[in-house]
């Protein structure tokens, strides 16, 4: 199985603005989760705290997750597994303080979820 981590602009942000010492441990972090992934899942899992979708997006799965990097330090990420291609693709989208996981999690989950959440606003209007 092959483990792919891709990064978007706004990780890489983020992560510019650590201190060498916190970025080291985000690196090693997601690294550490992406080797032990095809041996122990279920792990890897149990250690990742899935974030909630917007409440309009009833009957579909959240795919983003929160990781603790440090006591101060959370990456919001996804992991998709696609068995068709034998590969799992750890998408990072943010790292940030723990106090900002709030704010960070709302703006993730709109860029990801625009088309759906126009689609129920539609359907909303209609009704």
């Amino acid at each position: 199985m092959d483990i792919l981590i891709e990064s978007t602009n706004a990780f890489e942000k983020d992560l510019d603005k650590l201190s060498d010492s916190d970025k080291k441990v985000a690196i090693q972090q997601i690294n550490a989760y992406a080797n032990l992934f095809p041996k122990k899942k279920d792990g890897v899992y149990r250690k990742l705290h899935c974030l909630p979708l917007p409440t309009v997006l009833n009957g579909y799965e959240s795919s983003l997750y929160t990781l603790k990097v440090s006591r101060e330090l959370r990456m919001i990420l996804a992991i998709d597994e696609d068995p068709i291609f034998g590969q799992v693709i750890f998408t990072l989208f943010r790292v940030i303080k723990r106090d900002d996981l709030d704010e960070a999690h709302k703006s993730v989950s709109e860029s990801l979820y625009q088309e759906l959440l126009h689609q129920d606003r539609e359907m909303v209007q209609v009704s």
